[in-house]
């Protein structure tokens, strides 16, 4: 454990530390694309964040390698090279869609061919455990076709839910933490060598999440862009293909006393991974959704629209970090969920507290809003949208004198003072945060024009 928790925090330093001065690339390259219609934020953003990700990847890969357990995984398995090959493809082509843009057949086709190298170099599912028959062999073209339709749904999967503010970073921090707990599980609790790639992709895939939220939380100061969206589905669905068709049923036999019984053992979470990945859940149906109702409206699957969830949740009343934390609980209950339900065991509690925290914090958002009342002594201890104003009751014209000398003499001062408590008022706190923030500023602003 030591040693993958080295290779996280590696990853995570590598990519927050990359992030800035990206970030700075990307503004001098011009990778700032105007304002779209069906975009959420209010003022150009630069792209390009996937650069700083796959320098974490690069950087978990190499401290892995000259670790003493985790490097037998490159001496014994191709799967590093295979992912690594495919995340280079994957990476550029993100990079170039976001400065320049790439036709969306094309990206598809890129894609798949990405989905090939790995399928090459032997990173692709070999057999499926199925309920009631046990362990079926795929032949190679069969093995072939099934890998590559699961990397294009989960690389897109994750680039579709890419509309918020930390969202698509969030989301798959938390399922690649799911997917590690059930891969270390198979390799350090079963013994099984097979599932150590699994576990270390995802041990690397949650670093490179981990360092790049700091800087895309909302206000995000830089998005990860195709770059970053694709290379994270890419990541997570190599690790979903070799966990799924590289593990043998048959040494789980050892474990569950037949055959029979681990197909059954492991089909909470083998099957919801190919049709497709349980884990992301959540951004799955929102593309499933979204191409139905293309389609539906006689659009291109392909073409950009508000109909996504997150939208939907915005255009509900939910503020941008309430829509935010909503996605996050319900990724967690899913995720979470499907890995303790395939424990089945009682002496694992971390699941189930994980479980009833997601839980507790989805009903908690979506009660309606209030405005908490903070004891004076805890103010201090909260953010500033909710602390209360002191009471201004005995110092009465004293009190506002005193404000005006502040901001300025006379009418000058009143005026400033008026200005900033509709702001105060406009910017309804919720339980998480700020609605309508940038609206209402742009009103105020008008106003005082």
């Amino acid at each position: 454990m030591r040693e993958y928790l080295l290779t996280l925090c590696v990853a995570a330093a590598v990519t927050y530390l990359l992030t800035g001065p990206v970030r700075k690339f990307a503004i001098a390259a011009g990778a700032m694309p105007p304002i779209r219609a069906r975009d959420v934020h209010r003022e150009p953003t630069p792209r390009l964040g996937g650069i700083a990700m796959f320098g974490g990847l690069c950087a978990g890969l190499l401290v892995a390698s000259q670790l003493t357990n985790i490097g037998e995984v490159f001496r014994t398995s191709d799967e590093p090279r295979a992912l690594l090959s495919a995340a280079v493809l994957i990476w550029l082509l993100g990079v170039l869609d976001d400065k320049w843009g790439v036709d969306a057949l094309v990206k598809l086709g890129c894609q798949m061919i990405a989905a090939g190298v790995m399928v090459f170099q032997g990173l692709t599912i070999l057999w499926l455990p199925i309920p009631g028959v046990g362990t079926v062999a795929l032949t190679q073209t069969q093995g072939t076709l099934l890998t590559v339709a699961l990397v294009v749904i989960t690389i897109n999967a994750v680039n579709f839910v890419d509309g918020l503010d930390g969202l698509a970073a969030g989301m798959v921090c938390i399922a690649a933490g799911a997917f590690f707990l059930y891969a270390y599980r198979l390799w350090y609790g079963h013994g099984i060598g097979a599932a150590a790639p699994a576990t270390l992709f995802a041990a690397i895939l949650i670093g490179m999440c981990l360092g790049f939220l700091p800087h895309n939380m909302h206000p995000a100061r830089i998005f990860m862009g195709d770059s970053g969206s694709m290379l994270l589905g890419l990541v997570l669905a190599a690790g979903a293909v070799s966990v799924t068709g590289q593990v043998d049923p048959d040494v789980m036999k050892l474990f569950t006393g037949s055959v029979r019984g681990a197909v059954y053992a492991m089909v909470p979470v083998y099957i919801p991974l190919i049709l497709p990945l349980t884990i992301i859940a959540v951004p799955v149906v929102d593309l499933v959704l979204a191409i139905v109702r293309r389609t539906w409206n006689g659009q291109s699957p392909f073409a950009a629209d508000r109909g996504h969830l997150h939208h939907r949740l915005l255009e509900i009343g939910h503020s941008h970090s309430r829509a935010v934390l909503i996605m996050y609980f319900w990724s967690a209950l899913i995720a979470f969920g499907m890995v303790g339900f395939s424990i089945r065991s009682d002496s694992l509690v971390l699941i189930p507290s994980i479980l009833t925290l997601s839980a507790v914090g989805l009903v908690v958002l979506l009660l309606p809003r209030f405005n908490p009342r903070v004891p004076l002594w805890a103010q201090r201890f909260v953010p500033p949208r909710y602390r209360r104003r002191p009471a201004m009751a005995g110092a009465g014209r004293a009190g506002a004198a005193e404000v005006s000398a502040v901001n300025g003499t006379g009418a000058g001062g009143a005026e400033a003072e008026r200005s900033r408590v509709p702001l105060r008022r406009l910017n309804g706190a919720t339980a998480v945060g700020e609605r309508h923030r940038f609206s209402a500023r742009r009103r105020i602003r008008s106003g005082r024009l």
